[in-house]
């Protein structure tokens, strides 16, 4: 019996040595009693990617559910910081919301600190195809009303964040606007645009679409979407402040004041006075007509060209016909598009800034050829017209001070100014020209050099003008600018053409773009001394364009 169980067991261990399936065996198997020789060793070829033998791997975590967005475990991200380190964006509430809006703008998207919204009338959110559309209109408005591109896309995108729109990008041309809003990153953009049809120049309107704004982006007023749709609506449907016969006195008054500047009395104020009524009346003719601006332009500057040739044909003074055609010169010269254009390409839009400044180009050269048609028939005729003569200028102190505030009136006028900002920019004119004369007359310096400044120290009353008021700046800015235009450059260069003296009339057209610049950069960094040194405390500064370094 014992010998029976200790069979068992050993057939039960041989049972478990056994392999688990007849696959297992091998027909090489080797025969019982034979020794085997072992193979020798081959070298086999390894991978680069082989652990080194004693390379302890700790085991890997168990997965956990993760998000598309998460880095896989054999990503590794080295962060790099800049040596001057990334700047805090501090946006205060104590700052005007263009301060503000200038920041976030030059700020990359990533960067913009995120901000509650200030109007809160929804509580399934913000309808973003009207608060763009809203947002559009308000910029409309704006560009066609002659607001530099910087500040049309400051006020859009205030209006964008005040009603919960962060991530936002405005884009603004000459006569295209747009807008792009991306909810997250995962979300399909949503893109909106408008065209800018008419432009047209009423600085009350201007005004009244700021305070708009400055509503809106203001915490302690709300403003809904409907109340902001109906406001845009009043102020679209406002009449200007001042009737057509009211534009055409200011445009003969600003042509007189004109003409007293550069040396003429009142004989020669009356004559310049009818000769730029008459080419305003015929430039609403041809406007009515549909005819393009170049040649309301061009019919405009024949008038006045004309009653100066026909005061020097009546063998009158011949500094009494320059000062007639000059002075219509002045109510002529498109000073508001020029501003605009240099200030947009100082601030980088350069696109806009060329389209400006090429619409001031053609006006330049309608308002050219009509003085040249009508200088080339008064020389045939006789008329003795010398430039040399005409630049004997007298000097008297009071009254060009007074003309020039005369002069800044009537082009607020002209430029649908609201009524309340006409004495600021009367008294802002006078002080620039009380400078360019203590300069120019007093100092000996170069009449380009003294226009600068004078237009610098306009732009920068012009900011603090604006600011007192929280309103744009080009209100107190562009009528204040006019006494500085180069009107008598402009006809003395005409004067030498049509007296077929080439070189001559090409050097004083030189000199007249290179005044006209000089007004534009002046008032242009005007304002950036005021951004600069007359900060609100607290308020974050606007980051500029790094330079190119030449290439």
């Amino acid at each position: 019996m014992p010998m029976m169980e200790k069979r068992a067991l050993t057939d039960l261990e041989a049972e478990d040595r056994k392999p688990q399936s007849d696959e297992a065996r091998s027909a090489f198997a080797p025969v019982g009693g034979v020794e085997t020789v072992p193979a020798p060793e081959v070298e086999q070829p390894t991978s680069e990617f082989t652990i080194p033998q004693g390379l302890r791997i700790p085991p890997a975590p168990p997965e956990a559910d993760t998000s598309a967005f998460t880095h896989p475990q054999s990503y590794h991200h080295s962060a790099f910081t800049p040596a001057e380190g990334i700047p805090k964006v501090r946006l205060t509430k104590d700052a005007p919301w263009q301060d503000r809006m200038r920041t976030m703008l030059r700020t990359p998207v990533t960067d913009r600190p995120a901000s509650e919204p200030t109007q809160r009338h929804e509580d399934e959110g913000p309808a973003v195809p009207r608060v763009l559309d809203l947002t559009l209109r308000i910029g409309e408005l704006l560009l066609a009303g002659g607001e530099g591109a910087e500040d049309v896309e400051a006020a859009m995108f205030a209006v964008c964040r005040s009603y919960g729109l962060d991530r936002c990008e405005p884009n603004v041309t000459f006569t295209l606007l747009s807008i792009s809003y991306q909810p997250s990153l995962v979300d399909d953009p949503v893109t909106a645009s408008r065209t800018v049809r008419r432009r047209g120049t009423d600085y009350t309107r201007l005004q009244a679409v700021y305070q708009l704004v400055d509503d809106i982006s203001a915490e302690e007023i709300d403003v809904s979407l409907e109340e902001a749709y109906r406001a845009l609506a009043q102020i679209r449907r406002n009449r200007h402040p001042y009737p057509g016969w009211a534009l055409t006195m200011a445009s003969g008054l600003l042509a007189g004041a004109a003409s007293v500047l550069v040396g003429g009395d009142t004989p020669v104020f009356i004559a310049a006075m009818l000769g730029a009524m008459l080419g305003d009346r015929l430039a609403w003719l041809c406007a009515g007509r549909g005819l393009p601006e170049f040649y309301q332009f061009l019919v405009a500057a024949m008038p006045p060209a004309a009653m100066g040739v026909a005061l020097t044909l009546s063998h009158t003074s011949t500094v009494s016909g320059s000062a007639v055609i000059t002075g219509g010169l002045f109510a002529l010269l498109p000073g508001r598009a020029l501003v605009a254009g240099v200030q947009d390409g100082l601030t980088g839009y350069y696109i806009t800034a060329a389209a400006r400044l090429l619409e001031v180009m053609y006006f330049f050269v309608a308002i050219v050829v009509g003085v040249l048609t009508v200088l080339y028939l008064g020389v045939q005729l006789g008329a003795q017209l010398d430039p040399d003569v005409a630049l004997q200028i007298t000097e008297r102190p009071e009254a060009q001070i007074l003309a020039s505030m005369a002069l800044s009136l009537a082009f607020a006028v002209l430029l649908q100014q609201e009524r309340g900002s006409v004495l600021m920019v009367t008294l802002n004119g006078g002080v620039a020209w009380a400078i360019f004369g203590a300069l120019h007359f007093a100092g000996d310096i170069s009449p380009v050099a003294a226009t600068a400044v004078a237009a610098g120290v306009v732009g920068l009353f012009g900011q603090l003008f604006s600011r007192y008021r929280f309103s744009s700046a080009l209100p107190y800015i562009t009528a204040a600018i006019g006494p500085l235009l180069p009107g008598s450059s402009t006809y003395f260069g005409v004067l030498s053409i049509a007296q077929n003296d080439v070189q001559g009339g090409l050097g004083a057209l030189t000199r007249a773009a290179a005044t006209a610049m000089a007004i534009a950069i002046g008032v242009n960094l005007g304002s950036e001394i005021s951004r600069l040194l007359l900060r609100v405390p607290g308020a974050a500064g606007r980051r500029a364009a790094k330079r190119t370094r030449g290439f």
